[in-house]
């Protein structure tokens, strides 16, 4: 019985511990900067670029088929994501507790055929995805999240 019991506990413990790392992954969009790394791991992508700039930074990292760029406010707050490429990335990671809510919304958006720009907006996140065949752009914001002094336009 004591034998039963300690395997039940240390077959628990380690289901723990393998499951509380991996729901650290999400993250990014509304997260810290440090989940930039998270993202780059997820997308397959090697670290480029970091620029500072007066009222916020940009992280860059670059995959085989995708440029991305994490905007992070001075309280080290991602507030916005851009990026370029062959493909759009999977928005599920770039996005953390805002895909879900990005889904819905996309889900509901109607279709227009022949338009090269599709934007996704709730109250809390605005998504925007352009271009054509080997060139694809798009990005990601939390409005509320903006630091002030800095324009969305800035995001791209």
């Amino acid at each position: 019985m004591k034998g039963r019991l300690y395997a039940l506990f240390l077959g628990l413990g380690l289901s723990i511990a393998l499951v509380a790392p991996a729901q650290r992954t999400e993250a990014a969009l509304g997260e810290s900067a440090d989940t930039v790394e998270l993202d780059r791991k997820a997308l397959a992508a090697v670290r480029g670029a970091t620029k500072a700039h007066k009222s916020y930074t940009v992280r860059e990292f670059n995959s085989a088929s995708t440029a991305v760029r994490e905007y992070i406010s001075p309280s080290g707050v991602v507030f916005g994501i851009a990026w370029k490429g062959l493909i759009h990335p999977d928005l599920t990671q770039l996005l953390g507790s805002y895909a879900g809510e990005y889904r819905e919304a996309l889900r509901q958006t109607p279709r227009q055929q022949g338009r090269r720009h599709l934007q996704v907006k709730t109250n809390r996140i605005v998504v925007e995805k352009w271009g054509h065949m080997r060139n694809l752009q798009g990005r990601a914001y939390a409005p509320d999240l903006v630091p002030s002094g800095v324009s969305v336009n800035d995001i791209r």
